[in-house]
C-alpha cells in the first residue's frame, strides 16, 4: 500500500498563510500526496505552486456550514475550475437533511455536479451530525446525484470521522461511489483502518507525519 496516493493534504484553517499554503505545497510535492485540499481563496497560487507535479487541487464549496444557496455553490464550484481546481469538495445541506426536504438536498448536488462535469465531486455529509438512518439516506442521494465521492466530515463540527460511519456507507454504495474518509485521522493505523473499510481516500492535516510512520514501519528512507 503506497499511502501516500491515498492522502488529501489539507490546510483549510482560516488563519492559514500564504507561507502555510507554500509549506503545504512543497510537502505534497515532496511526498508525493495525492492532492492538496485548500480553501478557494488560494486554489490559483496551490495549483501554481505544483503546476510542475502530479499533486492536484481540491478545494471546498459551501464550507463548513452547507447552507448557502445552491447558486452560490454552483458559483464557487465553477469560479474553482476556473482557477484551477482538479477536484470539489461540497458541504451538503445539512440543515434540509435533517428537514428531511430530501429533494432540496437532492437538488443541491445534482446541480453542482452539472455544472462541473466530469471533475469529481465529494459531498461532505457532517456525520456528526445525523443519525444511523440519515448517514444512509444521505449516500443514498449522494448516489443518486451522480456524486464521485462521500465525505464523511468538514473537520469542523463536534466530530470527524468514524469506523462505523464508513462501514454504513461503504455497505450503501458498495462500488458505485467512492469514500473520502476526513475528520481526526492523525496517524497511521487510523488511516489504514479506514482504507481496509474500503476509503478510497484520506483527507488529514498529518499527511507528512502518517507517511514517515509508513516509511519507518518499512525500513525505507523518507523522500
Amino acid at each position: 500500500m503506497k499511502i501516500n496516493n491515498y492522502i488529501d493534504h489539507t490546510l483549510l484553517k482560516p488563519s492559514a498563510t500564504q507561507k502555510d499554503i507554500r509549506n503545504l505545497c512543497a510537502e505534497a510535492k515532496k511526498h508525493r500526496f495525492y492532492a492538496v485540499c485548500v480553501n478557494s481563496s488560494y486554489v490559483a497560487y496551490a495549483k501554481q505552486l505544483v503546476s510542475k507535479s502530479n499533486v492536484k487541487v481540491c478545494t471546498v464549496v459551501g464550507f463548513p456550514l452547507g447552507a448557502s444557496t445552491t447558486e452560490t455553490k454552483v458559483f464557487e464550484a465553477k469560479q474553482a475550475i476556473a482557477q484551477g481546481a482538479d477536484e470539489i469538495d461540497m458541504v451538503m445541506n445539512i440543515g434540509m437533511m435533517k428537514s428531511e426536504n430530501f429533494v432540496s438536498v437532492y437538488k443541491d448536488i445534482r446541480d453542482v455536479k452539472l455544472a462541473i462535469g466530469k471533475t469529481p465531486l465529494k459531498v461532505i455529509i457532517e456525520i456528526s451530525e445525523l443519525s444511523k438512518n440519515e448517514i444512509v439516506k444521505a449516500a443514498q442521494i449522494c448516489l443518486d446525484a451522480k456524486a464521485d465521492f462521500i465525505k464523511t466530515s468538514t473537520g469542523f463540527s463536534k466530530g470527524g470521522a468514524t469506523l462505523t460511519a464508513v462501514k454504513m456507507i461503504k455497505k450503501t454504495i458498495r462500488n458505485q461511489a467512492k469514500i473520502k474518509a476526513s475528520g481526526g485521522i492523525r496517524d497511521l493505523e487510523t488511516a489504514k483502518k479506514y482504507i481496509d473499510l474500503g476509503a478510497d481516500r484520506i483527507g488529514t492535516s498529518s499527511g507528512v507525519n502518517i507517511l514517515l510512520e509508513s516509511k519507518a514501519q518499512i525500513q525505507e528512507p523518507v523522500i
